[in-house]
């Protein structure tokens, strides 16, 4: 299944459009998150995953670092992000770090899944996934 960029962009590589998916799998991170007063005064295991939609117009990478979206930085953003403090809602921290990422005019969308393990001992995780795009030029 193909999509058009006029119905959003390409969730995955796509060779014919020019897409490269970078991507950052189950990064585990300690963070202090939540709404309750137990939340707020320690810290607790989230897992984050990072999809990001890349255009690759224009661009010739030549081997060099500089020519592509450095998925180390994304980490070390998401790492920065959790390290600013407290924050409440797992959708605050999924905006943050989704805005982050599109800052870098090469990505065409975020998509950002935080996910709290521990929230509950009969649930496996539980979170939110969110998706952002780049605005309309």
């Amino acid at each position: 299944m193909n999509q058009t960029l006029k119905s959003g962009p390409p969730r995955i590589a796509d060779a014919l459009r020019a897409i490269r998916h970078v991507f950052v799998r189950d990064l585990e991170i300690d963070a202090v998150i939540g709404v309750y007063e137990h939340e707020k005064q320690a810290s607790q295991k989230i897992v984050v995953n990072v999809d990001l939609t890349v255009s690759e117009a224009g661009q010739s990478h030549e081997d060099d670092l500089a020519g592509v979206v450095c998925y180390e930085e994304v980490v070390n953003r998401v790492k920065a992000i959790v390290s600013d403090g407290h924050v409440n809602l797992v959708e605050t921290m999924a905006e943050k770090i989704a805005a982050q990422c599109l800052e870098d005019p090469r990505v065409l969308s975020a998509r950002i899944r935080i996910e709290k393990p521990d929230a509950f001992p009969d649930a496996r995780s539980v979170g939110v996934e969110i998706e952002r795009t780049q605005p309309a030029a």
